[in-house]
């Protein structure tokens, strides 16, 4: 009933146990507490509980090089050894699980079929953090993912992994389930903690940081569902284990979100490293780009992120090598364009977006969103106009690193790259009030 239909390279995640967050994703019986435990679940949360110090977890985490699967990339022992010790406050961990970057669909695969996996993350955190009350925020459209949540969360009581006195060892640890607001700012985790207290999701200025002074101004931590459904298997194998995976400054595994015209579009788990012109053609990937037609350029890290062009997409997918190609691997969304595909058509739809979901907070953004989408709007609808190129370029200049949230450089990144490597088109949207291409899309 709450199956998603998406392709997972789950098959290879079997024989390959280097891949194992996706092992069990394709097992029907994964979301029910017997068949997690059968697979090895809460292992790990009893080992870290009954024989582990909160600070050797966060010193096992820090070791492994796990980084923030969410976008940012931050390492997460790090962030997790920000909670003051000596703060009297009570401490919170939260699982962003407000997935709403435009292309990502990764984390409620594991939401909807390894629910365990999630949950015990989240404990082993929470143990390590000092924290006996947690909740993770889930995107409110999500529906299948909060039944699924909830269901798990309630088998993880009834088997003793939640609840006061876990394992005999005197320690209390609850869990809540959130329904998010169904807004992508309040993926920006300071938005999330003011919806999650009940106010409108807008961004809080930092410093002070979460850590310090994040949910009802208590230490905070706030990871990725991805991220915390690493963390078991980091307990369970060890760092070094995981050091082995990835590259040496991006170890682990990474789950992509491929879409766009590709064949085969799905979720992959490969490790980090993993070149990004063999995900999307070889056949047990993508399969290659849809018709047989030349590709044109691609998102590898979400919609936030700079374009790739074709010439540039033998690079391989981890934090270093993107960031040296001129791009980010952000949330892992990887959206692929074919020849035939208007890059004017797509910075609209992207920017119509960014406008819809700014929080209105920022002066930048709020205004600069919306004139970028007239502008950009009116050289698709053919009112292009001389010197439209030159404003649209002024107008991201002063949006990007100018807001409180990341939400403004997000809008105007894939703006200033698709202008950087399509400048021509552009041009001829102007000069001849028409697409370069022959799209098969349509504008409204």
């Amino acid at each position: 009933m709450f199956y998603s239909p998406v392709i997972t390279n789950a098959a290879e995640a079997v024989k390959n146990e280097k891949l194992h967050l996706f092992r069990f994703v394709e097992d029907s019986e994964q979301v029910k507490i017997g068949t997690y435990e059968a697979h090895g679940g809460y292992q790990a949360w009893k080992k870290a509980l009954t024989s582990m110090q909160p600070a050797q977890i966060v010193e096992e985490v820090k070791k492994s090089g796990l980084r923030g699967r969410g976008g940012a990339g931050f390492p997460t022992g790090m962030k997790w050894s920000f909670i003051p010790k000596d703060s009297p406050k009570p401490r919170y961990l939260i699982c962003n699980a407000d997935e709403s970057e435009p292309g990502t669909c990764k984390d409620r695969v594991l939401m909807e079929r390894d629910p365990h996996a999630v949950i015990e993350g989240m404990a082993i955190a929470a143990y390590a953090i000092g924290c006996h009350r947690m909740f993770i925020y889930i995107r409110g459209e999500f529906n299948h993912s909060i039944i699924r949540l909830e269901t798990a969360v309630k088998e993880a009581y009834a088997h003793k992994h939640l609840g006061k006195n876990i394992y005999g060892t005197g320690y209390d640890l609850d869990m809540v389930v959130h329904s998010g607001g169904g807004a992508y700012i309040c993926g920006e985790e300071t938005a999330l903690l003011n919806s999650l207290e009940g106010e409108r999701g807008m961004s809080r200025i930092r410093p002070p940081f979460p850590a310090i002074e994040g949910l009802y101004a208590c230490p905070t931590i706030v990871n990725n569902v991805e991220t915390l459904a690493s963390v078991p298997h980091i307990i369970n194998r060890g760092a070094d284990w995981y050091r082995t995976l990835g590259t040496e400054k991006s170890s682990g595994t990474k789950i992509f979100s491929l879409s766009g015209h590709v064949k085969r579009p799905g979720n992959y788990e490969v490790e980090l490293g993993f070149n990004l012109k063999k995900l999307i053609y070889d056949p047990a990937y993508g399969g290659g780009i849809l018709g047989d037609k030349k590709i044109k350029g691609v998102i590898p890290g979400g919609s936030s992120t700079p374009f790739l062009k074709a010439d540039m997409l033998d690079v391989n997918l981890d934090y270093e090598s993107l960031a040296q190609a001129g791009s980010m691997l952000g949330s892992g969304a990887v959206i692929v364009f074919h020849e035939d595909t208007c890059i004017v058509w797509v910075i609209l739809k992207l920017i119509h977006f960014y406008r819809h979901e700014s929080c209105g907070k920022c002066t930048p953004c709020r205004e600069g969103t919306g004139w970028l989408e007239q502008i950009i709007g009116r050289i698709e609808a053919g009112g292009g106009k001389p010197g439209d190129i030159e404003l649209i370029e002024d107008v991201c200049g002063n949006i990007l690193g100018r807001t409180i949230c990341p939400l403004g450089d997000a809008a105007v990144m894939p703006i200033q790259s698709a202008i950087k490597h399509w400048r021509d088109e552009w041009q001829f949207h102007i000069d001849n009030k028409k697409c370069m291409v022959k799209t098969n899309f349509e504008f409204r």
